[in-house]
This record gives structure tokens, sequence and C-alpha cells, in this order.
């Protein structure tokens, strides 16, 4: 915030993986159970692991996200159908970031990063829960690929004098 890392007196400032997701939808609730223990937390709908979870829940077809993706991309429509849910439920978590934070930008982390369509589904998807008019807030990828977080990590690991 401000050109400062937000930390928070409780140092979990952009924790939100595990709030509820918003707005779910009836066929998600209570949702899938969480290794914190709750259920429907965002990261159990929006990860590698959950869109795997997801299709094979939707097709019986065991896949990880990757292949999930390729098969989407090759017009394959159960892994499309997957992959419409997982860019639905990602713009619904994010229009709450929106709506708390409104922020600049949104890059997003992980290897589900690398899926190209995100980055025009999910704009276009979240203004239905955004609220305000308009949304200019920007969703991008991260700028040193899918590691950057364990890089920007290092870094500050670094910079506190413990390497």
């Amino acid at each position: 915030m401000d050109g400062q890392v937000l930390v928070g007196p409780n140092g979990i400032a952009g924790e939100w993986g595990h709030n509820p997701l918003p707005w779910p939808r009836p066929a998600e609730w209570p949702g899938p159970p969480c290794y914190c223990g709750r259920t429907g937390c965002i990261e159990t709908f929006i990860s590698g692991p959950a869109l795997a979870r997801d299709h094979e829940q939707a097709t019986g077809e065991a896949r990880d996200a990757a292949a999930v993706a390729a098969r989407a991309e090759l017009g394959d429509p159960g892994a499309e159908a997957s992959l419409r849910r997982y860019d639905d439920r990602m713009a619904r978590a994010l229009a709450a970031v929106v709506n708390v934070l409104d922020p600049d930008v949104i890059v997003l982390g992980g290897g589900m990063s690398n899926l190209a369509r995100l980055y025009a589904r999910v704009p276009a998807l979240w203004a239905e829960f955004v609220f305000s008019d308009r949304v200019d807030t920007r969703l991008v990828p991260p700028l040193h690929g899918d590691s950057s977080g364990v890089r920007g990590a290092a870094w500050l690991w670094e910079g506190a004098g413990i390497a």
C-alpha cells in the first residue's frame, strides 16, 4: 500500500485464501473441507488441486490442472466447463478483494497464474460482483513467473539479515 508491503498487526495481510468463497452457488455450499479445519475456503476452489478435484467430480476424469487446461484448449467440453467454473470462482473471490481494497492491480501467483485465459476472462466476470459502476483494477501475471512469491520471500529473508 502506497509502495510498501502491507503486513498488518497480525502478520496476515493479504491472506484471503482462508475466507469463504463469496456469493457461493447452491452446489458450492458448504464447500470442500480445507486443511485449516473449515469448509469452503477460497483456496479449496481456486488452486491447481481444486481445479483437478472439481474436474474429477464433474467428469469422473482424474487429471491435474495443467492437463485440464490443455484439454480445454483442444476443445474438450468437460474441461472447458471445469475452467469456466474456475474462472467464475476466481472472479467472485477477487471481486471481494476489489470491494475491500480497491487496488490498482492484482498480480496472480502460483501455477495457475500460467493460464493466459484468466487475465481476460476473470475481469470480464468480476464486474458483476464489484460494487462500482466501473472496474479499473488490472489483473496481471507475475513478472518473474509462477515462482515470484518464492523469489519475493527470498528477498525479504535476505533483507531481514537472516541469510
